[in-house]
């Protein structure tokens, strides 16, 4: 009996080794080739968002979700983890096909899907205002109204829905966030539209600052993908499940600091 007992424990042992070496698995070398052809894995970042990236301004550390899963990522595919940070989201699409990058995350949108390749939705997020104190603008549903200037980043998501569904409020477009907080301190905006993560983060900037009941939209962000590189594609997208389900999004998203961000769903 005890032989038998030694043998059981032995399979078990032999099945759970080859378990974990299979999680381990090297990444296939057409995905590797795919997603750094230059034998790094580039990562598009911008600053000022912790969803994105933000840099501590004594030590210059950074920390970010898309910086933990951009890392992650290089480390499971066995390459260097190279951060391209730039200053701000437009930024960042508009070198998405210069070949300065690799893999990115932002909001997904139908147009930006002409230019890249998304994973699923790693989270989901609402979009929405902020006031700064003593403005009398109460909700969301009051900021489109004739005379109301909003402030947003020129090319992120909040510029490009808002182009189209304001009617009577006026957007006023800044190259990165802190111009877009400047705007508001200067004067020349009563509002700044962004997701609700980037809101948190803006509102130290400015005391009193309330941010809005309710939304303008909901989205999703994801990561991109260079287009053409199917191989690389669908190992991201093995990736990003396999982030969600293990537990390093929400890991992620707690480190940063990023409020007002949800793990989207599994598909």
């Amino acid at each position: 009996m005890r032989s038998i007992d030694r043998r059981v424990c032995a399979l078990l042992l032999l099945l759970l080794t080859g378990c974990a070496s299979i999680g381990q698995a090297p990444a296939p070398p057409e995905a590797r080739a795919a997603l750094a052809p230059t034998g790094k894995l580039r990562v598009g970042l911008y600053l000022g968002n912790p969803l994105s990236v933000v840099r501590d301004p004594v030590s210059q550390d950074m920390k970010g979700m898309a910086f933990e899963l951009g890392r992650e990522m290089a480390r499971r595919l066995g390459v260097p983890f190279e951060p391209v940070v730039y200053p701000s989201v437009g930024a960042l699409i508009d070198a998405t096909k210069s070949g300065q990058w690799d893999v990115a995350f932002f909001l997904a949108n139908p147009a930006r899907a002409k230019d890249v390749d998304f994973t699923p939705a790693i989270v989901e997020l609402e979009l929405g205002y902020l006031v700064p104190q003593g403005s009398s603008i109460a909700t969301a549903g009051d900021v489109d109204r004739r005379g109301v200037r909003v402030a947003v980043a020129v090319k992120g998501q909040a510029d490009v829905l808002l182009s189209t569904s304001l009617k009577q409020a006026t957007l006023v477009r800044a190259p990165g966030l802190a111009a877009v907080v400047q705007r508001v301190k200067s004067g020349d905006a009563d509002a700044i539209a962004a997701n609700k993560t980037i809101l948190h983060e803006l509102s130290s900037q400015l005391p009193g600052s309330r941010i809005l009941d309710g939304r303008f939209a909901a989205e999703r962000l994801a990561m991109a993908i260079q287009k053409g590189r199917d191989a690389g594609s669908a190992y991201a997208r093995r990736f990003v499940q396999r982030a969600k389900s293990e537990g390093l999004v929400r890991a992620a998203l707690e480190r940063a600091g990023a409020r007002g961000a949800v793990v989207a769903p599994m598909e």
